[in-house]
Formats: structure tokens, C-alpha cells, sequence
């Protein structure tokens, strides 16, 4: 697969060439790192390579990690339990898996006792895939938007998805959900879906944020 900088290059060019095959601006989807189950010595290669921000998949995980690399910060992209949620804020700067008003209401409470800014994205679930890799319904959103109070320290900056293996058509609805909330809240919500396989259909639906893992760094 050779270096992670080799391997950082085809991606970059991956989306380079997908941002203008759509007409959109080179710059306007981000790249986030998905270093679960990885060692921390692979991270160390990556941000040799300029890559500071990673995705984790588990709480403890992520707070060891962040122990031994100071200078990078995490993504929490798995479940997050309740009882995790104090850790959660305290070494995590996006959390892309809220995806229940009782969660969101410990996060905003917790939050502002830590006096902590964080930024929220709500997993949403459009083909009751619930069960296998999390999410809420669409009209959970709503509860879970009146849950975290218009915090001034939990900003909401999108929806994240996992869609369902090889659904064509889940990118697109992805994008219709967020245009409805967008008019309905009259504020910019980003969307962060697509991985390594399927990340030029993504950006060319709209993807704000792509997570690539096995592209990065290899099979786990």
C-alpha cells in the first residue's frame, strides 16, 4: 500500500478530482482520519504527514490515544453511552453520533459544567438500519435539536450517516434531509458521509466531510 503519505496523496487527488467533476470548490470537503483499532504509532506516521484530527470508534479508546499524542484531537464516531458522556466532552472535539434527546440533554448539562465548546452531529437513520449501526429516526431530530437548548458551547454542525451498503440512492436523500433542515432551521448543516469505497458518489451528492479508514491505514 506503501507510506501513509502515498496513501494520503490518492485520496487527496480521489477528491480533487471528485470536487471538480461536480463544479465545487477544492476546499470545501474535509477529510476525517478514521484511526480505530489502529496503534498509536500509526498516528504518529500520519501526522508526519500533516493529518492532526482522527475518529475514533470507542471512549477509552480515543482518551489513551489522546494521552499519548497531545498535540492531535479525536473524533467519536461510535456509540456513545450516557455514562460515557462526561469523558466524551472532555477528550473528544466533535462527537458525530448523538442520536437520542436523553443523550443530547446530558451532553448540553455536562458541557456546561466542564465549560467545554464541542461540536455536535446528529446520526441520523433514514432506512431503519437503527439496530446495526445506530442513528436516530428522522423524526427524532427535532427532540434531540430542543434537547441540546441552543447551547452556545454545543454548536450543531450537521448529520452524519452510515448508509446502507450499496444503496445508490441514500447519498441523494441524505442531501434532500439536510436541504429540509436547512430551511426549516435557517442555518448551514454540514453532512459528513461517505468512506473509502463511495467517497466520489458522496461529494458529488453534497458530502461537507468524507471518513476514510482502510484507504489510510489499512485493512484493521
Amino acid at each position: 500500500m506503501g507510506s501513509f503519505k502515498e496513501r494520503l496523496e490518492r485520496i487527496r487527488t480521489r477528491m480533487s478530482l471528485a470536487t471538480e467533476a461536480c463544479g465545487r470548490d477544492a476546499g470545501s470537503v474535509s477529510l476525517l482520519a478514521v484511526s480505530k483499532f489502529h496503534p498509536s504509532e500509526a498516528l504518529r506516521e500520519a501526522m508526519e504527514s500533516g493529518i492532526t484530527h482522527f475518529a475514533e470508534n470507542y471512549v477509552q479508546e480515543g482518551m489513551s490515544k489522546s494521552a499519548l499524542l497531545p498535540n492531535a484531537t479525536f473524533a467519536l464516531i461510535g456509540p456513545l453511552q450516557r455514562n460515557k458522556a462526561k469523558p466524551a466532552l472532555q477528550y473528544f472535539h466533535e462527537l458525530l453520533t448523538v442520536d437520542r434527546p436523553e443523550l443530547a440533554s446530558r451532553l448540553s448539562r455536562l458541557a456546561e459544567e466542564l465549560r467545554v465548546c464541542r461540536e455536535i452531529w446528529i446520526q441520523v437513520d433514514l432506512w431503519g438500519e437503527i439496530s446495526k449501526v445506530g442513528g436516530c429516526p428522522p423524526s427524532s431530530v427535532q427532540s434531540i435539536i430542543n434537547a441540546l437548548g441552543g447551547s452556545s458551547i454545543l454548536s450543531l454542525k450537521g448529520f452524519m450517516a452510515i448508509p446502507p451498503p450499496g444503496m445508490t440512492s441514500a447519498f441523494s436523500e441524505l442531501a434532500y434531509f439536510r436541504e429540509t433542515w436547512q430551511q426549516r432551521l435557517g442555518v448551514r448543516i454540514q453532512l459528513s458521509m461517505g468512506m473509502s469505497d463511495d467517497l466520489e458518489e458522496a461529494i458529488k451528492a453534497g458530502s461537507d466531510q468524507i471518513r476514510i479508514g482502510t484507504a489510510l491505514f489499512g485493512e484493521r
